[in-house]
């Protein structure tokens, strides 16, 4: 049976801005942030211990993040992301569905063949 996701959270959390709502969010991006860092950490093949190293933390610390008890500040998540070997790229969305002039030039310009040869 499909249900409309919104009404299934309204019951149990309250409408959205209730302090109960912003909680279960705020958790939900904790433990999913969680998520990500941790399977980026195992696909590196880094150690808790190696990443707190890299990055000036605690094993503990990272640990915590890992299983959603808290939320690293942006700083400490930039860190791991750099020390993990990733990058975060921040884009403009496109509204009502049109890519800015900017990006759509890009996306029509043939990419360049590597090593200066010929594509």
């Amino acid at each position: 049976m499909i249900q409309d996701y919104d009404a299934v959270l309204d019951a149990r959390y309250g409408k959205e801005g209730t302090p109960e709502r912003v909680k279960f969010e705020e958790d939900a991006y904790a433990y999913y942030t969680g998520l990500i860092l941790r399977d980026a950490r195992k696909e590196a093949k880094v150690s808790q211990a190696e990443l707190a190293r890299r990055t000036q933390t605690t094993k503990s610390y990272i640990s915590r993040i890992e299983n959603g008890v808290i939320i690293p500040s942006v700083a400490v998540f930039y860190r791991m992301i750099s020390a993990l070997g990733m990058a975060v790229e921040i884009v403009k969305p496109s509204v009502f569905g049109y890519v800015s002039a900017q990006r759509a030039k890009l996306l029509s310009e043939p990419e360049p063949a590597p090593y200066g040869g010929k594509k």
